[in-house]
């Protein structure tokens, strides 16, 4: 009997290869847009182009900024790289903000933190090492805590947001806090307004990893009947707000939560792998009534491939940078449903798409 023969490629076109080259340069340089809009977020760019209007021109700019006259003519170049990345948008004469520099102007909670934090020295060393990293065999049953060391911790000998990275450079620490929460709370209001069905039918809700409380503030004020608990460590809950508004509970969400009709989990199960994911959601589903009382978990995330096209190389993104920090990951819906499934839920259904993002109903 022949062997079979090794599937072989069609040798490429010289038009075809012209292009793979052009392909080559972007893939390759794209860091570098990263890195114009570190810089741009440093140097005031944003803030300036608000302050002017909402648009200006690359003298006007340079001299809002106080740059100086020797590196004024440079600054085009770096406005005309931001433009082909709907960073700014070319105007007349200048460049004027998008929707997506709006939100890194002064002001506008910690977006531009959030930028600054992905592009930090911490974020690149680690992303540097991704080919050792995939080398190095690790033994799961002797590190603490047991799993596989994201990239950044093997670099770096720290957990983002925990403890040891705060040792480690307080300052930067700070700044990856503030563009989590920008991360964490952008389209609160607008989903609050748009599941009106879904919040404003339950009576009690429990916030997993709540932190300060803003997200269940923000359910409170849109729907005062609905009584909310916030659960989170105790670190995390020390300096929230003490007015009655909403509950706060000092514990860990793998062994207790505080019972309600729904259990919500907003942006928290991409940072746990499968196996934490479904210890997880078991205790949630310990925590609330049967489908027929109204009991549900509410998950918020990403669920990769479901929302518009737009969105899907976001949330690949997204899931490489969970890879490169984390020892979580983003899920599509086949990953959701089997952690559902293995965690004893009955069904679910994804409610609602905003953005990258997407609202999941969970039911007993």
């Amino acid at each position: 009997m022949a062997a079979a023969q090794a599937p072989t490629m069609e040798t490429p076109t010289g038009a075809q290869l012209v292009q793979a080259q052009a392909d080559l340069w972007r893939h390759s340089l794209t860091y570098l847009t990263s890195m114009a809009l570190r810089c741009a977020i440093q140097l005031g760019v944003p803030t300036a182009i608000h302050r002017l209007g909402g648009a200006a021109s690359p003298p006007d700019l340079a001299a809002a900024l106080s740059l100086p006259p020797s590196k004024a003519p440079f600054l085009g170049r770096l406005l005309r790289l931001l433009a082909t990345s709907n960073v700014l948008a070319a105007s007349a004469g200048g460049y004027a903000l998008t929707p997506l520099s709006y939100l890194l102007v002064d002001g506008q909670d910690g977006h531009a933190a959030f930028a600054l934090g992905v592009a930090s020295r911490y974020h690149v060393e680690a992303s540097l090492g991704l080919a050792d990293w995939f080398r190095k065999d690790v033994d799961v049953a002797v590190t603490d805590p047991p799993g596989v060391p994201s990239p950044f911790e093997d670099a770096h000998g720290a957990m983002l947001f925990e403890e040891s990275m705060a040792l480690l450079d307080p300052e930067t620490d700070k700044m990856f806090h503030e563009g989590l929460a920008a991360h964490d709370h952008t389209g609160m209001s607008m989903l609050l307004r748009e599941c009106r069905d879904l919040f404003g039918s339950l009576r009690s809700l429990t916030d997993c990893c709540g932190g300060d409380g803003t997200t269940a503030r923000a359910v409170v004020e849109a729907f005062p009947h609905v009584k909310c608990t916030v659960l989170d460590l105790p670190r995390k809950i020390e300096k929230a707000p003490r007015d009655g508004v909403v509950d706060y509970v000092a514990g860990d969400l793998f062994h207790s939560i505080p019972p309600a009709q729904a259990v919500m989990l907003k942006l928290v199960l991409h940072w746990w792998c499968d196996e934490d994911c479904i210890k997880i959601l078991a205790e949630c589903k310990k925590s609330i009534p049967s489908r027929e009382e109204g009991g549900k978990v509410i998950v918020i995330d990403i669920v990769v491939g479901h929302s518009c096209e737009a969105t899907y190389e976001p949330q690949v993104l997204a899931d490489m940078l969970m890879l490169l920090v984390t020892r979580g990951r983003q899920r599509d819906e086949d990953d959701w449903s089997a952690i559902f499934t293995k965690a004893g839920f009955s069904g679910y259904k994804i409610v609602k798409k905003f953005g990258a993002r997407s609202v999941i109903e969970v039911y007993p």
